[in-house]
């Protein structure tokens, strides 16, 4: 099967789940009897490195869930030690070096700069410290890496921006896209995936990549991009990640637009599926951070106390980066999100409550959605 039919028929499934199999971990694996004896005890250090902060999941669901899993896998006796580098590669260095000095056993780095930051994976290697990359494939002697099948994502957004359209768009039809920084390398997967949907049957007016993810740079673009195409000519916008699309919103209302073009997104932000459900958002891509989260926490803990059958359960996929080809990798399954299946998704796996979703401000449009 080629790696498109395989990512395709992942997505499939993964829609087809009511729950995306958060909090269950990978072939029951629990550093169960069945592995070796452990060559380290349950009192552990896991450094977890996170990029920003502009993205509200990495403080309200990847670093509690992460955390909350290493205790249960070390009876409370492993402890993570937490750094937000604020979208701020220097200061993510310097994170990563005082992590190396302090001897933590292993690292979980989510890179800001996945480029810049390989001399600092390299001198964790050489201290005998193991770094597990995190949503994005940062560069240097990875040890393995646990990420969602990025492709995906992109060929979910373009897909649904086309059924959105119809389902048979005029090649005439205009959109805008709005790709995630250019230091990120899951954006220009991102953005790779949802070519290979979007081309050739739409035009791509304008294209852009965005500085730092930053919702006020989409904006900005967007700004741009309806100035030079005109607000009555865009049929539709690529966005990368819902925070942009809150960005691309705002333009776009403050140019005059009332009847919103479809507006793609992923990450499944709250502010998003209020969006989703009022209708000024198309979709989200919706993936499971806890599953993510625990998953990481798992390989982190396997690797280790030296439990190689479970970590290479967890990791059994391979992937390449610049620097090393065949790193043993972990891709977790999306959904796209639309007002259709709100239930069956973030609701299903308690990613938020209705009362979350449905404030004051957004009863009527709850009610309509049947939420």
């Amino acid at each position: 099967m080629s790696s498109r039919a395989r990512r395709i028929a992942i997505s499939v499934a993964a829609s087809l789940l009511t729950f995306p199999l958060a909090s269950c971990g990978v072939l029951g694996a629990s550093g169960g009897s069945d592995d070796a004896s452990p060559t380290k005890g349950n009192d552990i250090t896991v450094g977890l490195l996170l990029p920003e902060k502009e993205n509200t999941r990495y403080e309200q669901f990847d670093y509690p869930f992460f955390k909350a899993k290493v205790g249960d896998l070390t009876r409370d006796e492993g402890n993570v030690k937490y750094a937000n580098a604020e979208a701020s590669a220097a200061k993510q260095a310097q994170q990563m070096q005082q992590m190396v000095d302090e001897e933590v056993d292993v690292i979980v780095l989510d890179a800001v700069d996945a480029h810049a930051i390989g001399d600092s994976v390299q001198k964790a290697k050489d201290a005998g410290i193991p770094v597990i990359a995190y949503d994005r494939l940062a560069e240097g002697p990875i040890e393995a890496y646990i990420s969602f099948d990025n492709e995906l994502v992109g060929e979910v957004q373009g897909r649904s921006l086309i059924e959105a359209l119809g389902g048979d768009p005029s090649s005439s039809d205009k959109i805008v896209m709005m790709n995630g920084s250019s230091t990120d390398p899951n954006a220009k997967q991102f953005k790779a995936g949802a070519l290979s949907e979007l081309n050739g049957k739409l035009t791509i007016a304008q294209s852009f990549d965005t500085k730092d993810w930053k919702p006020e740079n989409a904006e900005a673009n967007m700004t741009e991009a309806i100035g030079k195409i005109g607000k009555k000519n865009i049929a539709g916008v690529y966005s990368a990640n819902d925070g942009m699309a809150g960005g691309i919103i705002k333009a776009l209302e403050d140019a005059g637009v009332t009847d919103l073009p479809p507006i793609t997104g992923q990450d499944a932000e709250l502010a998003a599926v209020q969006r989703i459900v009022t209708g000024e958002q198309y979709m989200s891509v919706y993936k499971s951070y806890p599953q993510e989260a625990e998953n990481a926490a798992e390989m982190a803990v396997a690797r280790v106390q030296g439990r190689d059958i479970q970590f290479e359960a967890l990791a059994r996929d391979k992937v390449d980066s610049p620097t090393h080809k065949g790193i043993p990798a972990q891709l977790v399954p999306v959904v796209a999100l639309t007002k259709d299946n709100i239930e069956d998704t973030v609701l299903a796996e308690g990613f938020y409550k209705v009362t979350d979703i449905c404030t004051a401000k957004f009863e009527a449009a709850c009610k309509e959605a049947g939420l």
